[in-house]
């Protein structure tokens, strides 16, 4: 099977010594086999990522080339290199050499100089744990020691007050503002439509928005439409029988993509399209939904880190404020594990909960 990507030669490391030219042989057919296993475009980008960055730090660390399987005292020593903690005196630190880090950010390897949060360590350890089981080496990554030290990290970072970073979410006022910045232009009918097609139908992903397509979209009635969503994060293998694939696209939400379809003379392919100087391009990227999110926020003057997964968290949000039913959102937003959904969903139906008023009159 021909691959669809190759991995770029790495540049030089430390003290003029070359990283590999590309990922040590096992590593490199762990990647393989992850693509053969059909994985989402962008999960098989960051495991690619992510053993590339291991094979770098290896070779900038060690000196020499990363094999498997790895030993379990070189896993220790990357999750001490990358995670911060409180020293004997009190002070924050982490054990990568500053030469090491400087060379890993040269190198393009690393986006910038200091430690990682603690869900990127797991990620890349994640990510090393599954080329030890494709290949079928003795996993260090499951081993007792390495289970316990990013455990107790977790602890420390809680108790130094760190929280994970959460996009902030669009819900309905948010939107309204949003939309309110949208014009008649090809480019405010595109966004608005995006922006209505994205929180209408459940919340969707980025990569959906940018995936959907003409010919899973299917007009109901005067004002509506159903878009059939065969393929998605929790549905890799497309539609099953626990799955409910058409997501309704209903009244402004609806209005808002024929205003756009029409303008746009899209009768095939993305619904979603790159514009150049008024003329209709190709698809846009999942990216360009998360930019589109961003901009039109900051036009409407909104505070905050928005991005492509605030259309997500937004409608989570808001169906909880309005009192919608778990099971009701989990239909349309595809999740499949209530643990996933229940921060959003208690977050939006904090104020709603009558123990809350106990001291109103």
């Amino acid at each position: 099977m021909k691959e669809k990507h190759a991995f770029p030669p790495l540049p030089q490391a430390v003290s003029g010594m070359a990283l590999p030219a590309q990922l040590a042989q096992q590593a490199a057919n762990a990647v393989r086999e992850l693509f053969a296993e059909a994985a989402a475009e962008n999960t098989t980008r960051s495991y690619a990522g992510a053993l590339r960055y291991w094979a770098g730090w290896h070779v900038a660390r060690y000196g020499f080339e990363l094999t498997l399987p790895v030993p379990e005292t070189v896993v220790l020593q990357f999750v001490v290199d990358h995670v911060v903690r409180r020293n004997a005196d009190g002070e924050l630190a982490w054990e990568l050499p500053s030469s090491v880090d400087q060379a890993l950010v040269a190198s393009g390897l690393k986006a910038k100089l200091g430690p990682w949060t603690l869900s990127t360590v797991r990620h890349r350890v994640a990510v090393l744990s599954t080329a030890h089981r494709l290949k079928q080496q003795p996993n260090p990554c499951e081993q007792p020691a390495i289970r316990t030290v990013l455990s107790r990290a977790a602890r420390a970072s809680v108790k130094r007050g760190e929280r994970p970073h959460k996009k902030t979410a669009v819900t309905l006022t948010e939107l309204e503002a949003m939309l309110a910045t949208c014009d008649e232009s090809l480019e405010g009918l595109r966004d608005r439509a995006l922006l209505c097609f994205g929180f209408a139908s459940g919340g969707r992903r980025r990569s959906e928005i940018a995936a959907a397509d003409i010919r899973d979209l299917r007009r109901i009635g005067d004002k509506g439409y159903l878009y059939r969503l065969e393929h998605s994060k929790t549905q890799q293998a497309g539609v099953t029988a626990s799955s409910t694939p058409d997501k309704p696209v209903l009244d402004r939400a609806a209005v808002a993509l024929e205003d756009w379809l029409g303008a746009s003379g899209i009768t095939q392919g993305a619904i979603f399209r790159r514009l150049w100087k008024r003329r209709v391009g190709p698809a846009i990227s999942p990216a360009a939904v998360g930019e589109i999110v961003q901009r039109r926020a900051r036009l409407a003057g909104l505070e905050g880190d928005f991005g492509g997964h605030s259309l997500r968290s937004g409608f989570i949000t808001e169906a909880s404020r309005q009192g919608v039913a778990l099971p009701a959102i989990m239909q349309l937003t595809e999740h499949r594990a209530v643990a996933s959904v229940i921060g959003y969903f208690q977050t939006g139906g904090a104020t709603a909960n009558p123990a809350a008023r106990l001291l109103e009159d």
